[in-house]
């Protein structure tokens, strides 16, 4: 990744060998090695070679760097913090400003984003509430931080905007989910009149370890189980039915929630309250 600009007047390239196809142009006066994969953290490191001095990456593109690359696509605008005496208004980067008061990690002299905590918060006072949990649940599951750590951040907020929506998203989230669709479900139940679940339950049968499941009842012995497309996979599908045998010998019955339940989710509340009962 380099500017065009310091090539050609170092003399390393031509300007000719520059628009050739060796190289691929990211934004305005920003290369890259024609190899390199079109990735949100691409688009990233090309903005942090010309955004001002005192700026940093933040909120979705600071979650991609600090280790959660599913947090945006090469198509999601790269997100720019500036400090609040500096202008600039750059075609496909979102800007905003506030104070970063120290919350800043980085890789050279360049590559600057908000620290874990401060992404996380963020985030949170970004809202929707919704969206924001998720990305909150994904950022604790990946050790990008701990959910306690931006608990304390939240509680420590002024009144201020988004305040209210951050201390929403901290209260819902729990770091638990192995995937978002996890905690889009878990959220639907908890909207729902059902009573609350256990999330990532523990099945033991006479002590013995017997499966690890989303969701469950465990006075009921009714789980509850997200199936994502990966189930397709036959050595999976394999295992999955092991797994689902070994669960019904051991006296429990197991729901099934698909993409589809997320979007008409009448149904399978109706199935987990008759189970329930």
């Amino acid at each position: 990744m380099f500017r065009g600009s310091w090539a050609t007047n170092s003399g390393v390239l031509t300007r000719a060998q520059l628009r050739s196809s060796a190289w691929r142009r990211i934004r305005e006066d920003v290369y890259a090695d024609a190899a390199e994969p079109d990735t949100h953290r691409l688009h990233a490191r090309a903005v942090s070679l010309v955004m001002p001095p005192g700026a940093a990456l933040g909120g979705r593109t600071a979650a991609v760097l600090s280790g959660l690359p599913d947090a945006a696509g090469p198509d999601d605008p790269v997100e720019v913090v500036l400090p609040t005496t500096v202008r600039w208004d750059p075609p496909g980067v979102f800007v905003r400003a506030a104070e970063l008061d120290g919350d800043v990690v980085g890789l050279g002299p360049f590559l600057r984003w908000t620290a874990p905590v401060r992404t996380a918060v963020d985030l949170a006072r970004r809202g929707p509430v919704p969206a924001a949990v998720v990305l909150l649940d994904q950022l604790v599951q990946a050790r990008v931080v701990e959910l306690a750590a931006v608990r304390a951040a939240v509680a420590a907020l002024p009144r201020c905007r988004g305040s209210r929506t951050a201390r929403e998203v901290v209260a819902r989230a729990d770091g638990l989910a192995q995937s978002p669709q996890e905690t889009r479900v878990r959220l639907l139940l908890a909207a729902s009149d059902l009573p609350g679940p256990v999330a990532q339950f523990e099945v033991r049968d006479a002590g013995a370890f017997v499966a690890r499941v989303d969701f469950a009842w465990p006075a009921q012995k009714v789980a509850l189980e997200y199936d994502g497309l990966w189930h397709a996979d036959p050595a999976q599908f394999r295992r999955d039915r092991e797994r689902l045998n070994r669960l019904t010998a051991a006296g429990w019955r197991v729901v099934f929630a698909t993409a589809a339940d997320l979007h008409r989710p009448d149904r399978l509340l109706r199935l987990l309250r008759a189970e329930l009962r």
